[in-house]
């Protein structure tokens, strides 16, 4: 070892020992402050009585009082003390460690949510003391979480001229879309009308994903989304779309079952040999059972709610009219569109019966798509197949006739 080492270990080591003793010193000297400043009083306290002074006797002191586990007093907590203190707070099991708050339980008043955007954010309203109803909660919107996909808007009063642009435009996409709004202190959502004079606090876009055109696509749902990001950015408004890779796997498994299930059953009304029939004799039964005749030429059994039950047009290209009466037709069609049609089997049995007295009143055959006549047992085989449809549509949450039905098949 060279002289050079042997003096770099001893400065070391006289370094050392000088921080220790120094450090040793200070603790030295701060233990004797320490000692002086907390040294015990000569006198007993708990062997003398206070003296209060008489101005002072009726005055509360700030305090802690004892935390108390249970229920809470929101008197206590918000009420009229005379002095602040902490009142009695329920203390949950390490609960404010991990930075949570106790839960005051469904009658404590929620605080209220600051939307980015609006002027200032709202101050708290401590509850009053005398309720104890909890707060009103917001209707849920009619929005179909089986056949929809939704983007959610919510703010202070968003007018509705704002989404003028988005539903003009979603009007050019090939799905409908459903637009709803929750009128400022409203307890009723209604259909956003751009044109109206109306605040919001909180607006629903909702897009069908599947109709007889097929599923919706996804530059649907994006082109949806992002316009309205853009609109909630512009008005400082918070925004939620639904995950869109989740509602392609629903609009893709409902258009497959509406696919299996979208069935239009036809019975057809002919001449025997090479006859013809009537059109003044269908068009006398047709109106005498209460079908109408639309513009397009086609008669309808309407129900109560303005829903066809079932139609008959004519074989031949010209529709029927009051002017064409005295004609002749190779035939005629009944047609039974099978998913739109609540109670399908009772209808179903109406139709057959109606086809029956028709085919009777003009000297025909009632036949099926191939033109072979109709027996009792083709009926109950067409029946059955109806009920195997009708089951699966009710298991599936889509019952025959409902309104979601209306919609998926339209």
């Amino acid at each position: 070892m060279s002289d050079l080492q042997i003096a770099l270990l001893l400065i070391g080591a006289v370094i050392v020992a000088a921080v220790l003793i120094f450090n040793w010193n200070q603790e030295r000297r701060f233990k004797n402050q320490a000692a002086a400043a907390f040294q015990p009083p000569t006198r007993d306290a708990l062997l003398e009585r206070p003296v209060v002074p008489r101005e002072t006797a009726d005055r509360i002191e700030p305090g802690l009082r004892e935390p108390v586990i249970g229920a809470v007093d929101l008197a206590d907590t918000y009420g009229d003390a005379h002095e602040p203190s902490m009142g009695n707070m329920p203390l949950a099991d390490s609960a404010f460690g991990r930075g949570q708050v106790a839960a005051l339980g469904d009658s404590a008043a929620k605080p209220p949510v600051y939307v980015p955007g609006t002027q200032s954010a709202p101050s708290p309203v401590p509850p009053s003391r005398s309720a104890s109803a909890p707060a009103p909660q917001i209707p849920p919107a009619l929005y179909d979480e089986l056949i929809e996909y939704r983007v959610r808007i919510v703010g202070n009063g968003i007018l509705a001229a704002v989404f003028a642009d988005d539903i003009n435009r979603t009007r050019n996409t090939g799905k409908s879309v459903r637009w709803m709004g929750l009128p400022v202190d409203g307890s009723a959502w209604e259909e956003v009308q751009p044109w109206r004079e109306a605040h919001y606090q909180e607006v629903q876009a909702a897009m069908q994903l599947a109709d007889r055109n097929g599923a919706v696509q996804e530059d649907d749902l994006a082109t949806l989304c992002a316009a309205l990001q853009n609109t909630a950015q512009k008005q400082g408004l918070k925004i939620v779309c639904d995950d869109v890779a989740d509602a392609l796997g629903r609009a893709q498994s409902i258009d497959h079952f509406c696919v299996d299930v979208d069935v239009l059953i036809g019975l057809n009304v002919v001449a025997r040999g090479e006859g013809a029939v009537q059109l003044a004799k269908v068009l006398k039964e047709a109106e005498g059972s209460g079908m109408v005749l639309g513009v397009d030429g086609v008669y309808q059994l309407i129900d109560s709610r303005g829903e066809s039950l079932y139609s008959l047009c004519n074989h031949d290209a010209e529709p029927f009219s009051h002017e064409n009466g005295q004609h002749d037709s190779q035939g005629v069609t009944l047609q039974f569109d099978v998913p739109r049609v609540p109670d399908g089997l009772k209808v179903f049995d109406g139709m057959v019966a109606f086809g029956r007295k028709l085919a009777n009143e003009v000297g025909g055959l009632l036949v099926d798509d191939n033109m072979r006549p109709l027996t009792d047992s083709g009926i109950d085989k067409i029946r059955q197949q109806l009920a195997g449809i009708y089951q699966r549509m009710d298991a599936r949450g889509i019952p025959s006739g409902s309104r979601r039905a209306l919609r998926l098949f339209s």
